[in-house]
């Protein structure tokens, strides 16, 4: 997968994004937005000494532009059993105090396609967490939002998922309507990235089934693929041996859960467990 290749395409990218989080509600930054989606916007990473913040600073960072714009959105903060707690900014859950990250709901989308395949991909290495890392199919977070803090049937989740992959991967909306997919359990696990960002999620385990249009966002995703069961082990072997990780979050599930959940994608409703909060550590 290469870059995008030209300002008019970064330039609709940004569009896009701001079109779906002006339909949110969300207020974009002015002077974050007008650097991104200028006609001088640039693909690389920018360096910065000193970012300021309004709750603070961040020092000698690179961070790419539209994922440093994605720092202010409103994340679900949650007790050990999933109270909603407020919200928190994406910076503030994934800055790194004292060893930990503050707790936040999250979710983690599994897509198979009609022939049993699982959709994974590679994150960008523009991600501020676990970038070039591969992963399932869709990883994020639902905002502290009227829409997405509905709880009932995990109904919030769901429409950010769909939100999610339609930013990332481009699927239609229309291709992951909330009822479509099927919410499993809920996972709670920690891990850092870099010692300066880190992961600390509650994190609800969605499976979607289908057929679906593919436009990666190359700002989230370098690489798509799907995987047959009886490659998925070799997949992972293939990965080791070429040095590329895999996020600590897929790790956990390939290894518990996903190959019982995938050998019995026609009756997953035999695991649906919306009482227990698994918790697992990387």
């Amino acid at each position: 997968m290469t870059p995008l290749a030209s300002n008019t395409c970064a330039t609709y990218r940004g569009e896009v994004v701001l079109s779906i989080y002006t339909r949110l509600g969300l207020q974009a930054n002015k002077m974050v937005w007008t650097r991104l989606f200028s006609q001088s916007f640039k693909q690389s990473r920018i360096q910065s000494s000193s970012v300021r913040w309004s709750s603070g600073v961040i020092q000698k960072e690179k961070i790419d532009p539209q994922q440093f714009a994605l720092l202010s959105e409103p994340c679900i903060l949650v007790d050990e059993n999933d109270t909603n707690l407020g919200a928190a900014s994406k910076k503030d859950c994934h800055l790194m105090q004292n060893g930990s990250s503050l707790l936040h709901r999250a979710f983690s989308v599994f897509l198979f396609n009609s022939a049993g395949e699982l959709l994974v991909h590679r994150r960008s290495d523009a991600k501020i967490t676990f970038p070039g890392h591969y992963t399932n199919t869709c990883c994020s977070h639902p905002l502290h939002i009227p829409e997405e803090i509905i709880e009932e049937n995990a109904l919030g989740v769901k429409v950010a998922a769909q939100r999610r992959l339609e930013f990332e991967l481009g699927i239609p909306p229309q291709e992951a309507l909330p009822q479509d997919f099927t919410y499993l359990t809920r996972i709670h696990y920690a891990s850092p990235s870099d010692g300066i960002w880190g992961e600390h999620e509650m994190d609800y385990i969605l499976v979607l089934r289908g057929d679906v249009s593919l436009n990666p966002n190359e700002n989230e995703v370098q690489d798509v693929r799907y995987i047959k069961r009886q490659n998925f082990s070799s997949f992972l072997q293939d990965l080791h041996k070429k040095n590329i990780p895999i996020t600590p979050w897929f790790g956990l599930i390939a290894q518990k859960f996903l190959p019982l959940w995938w050998d019995n994608l026609d009756s997953l409703h035999k695991f649906i467990d919306h009482e227990n909060i698994h918790r697992m550590s990387k």
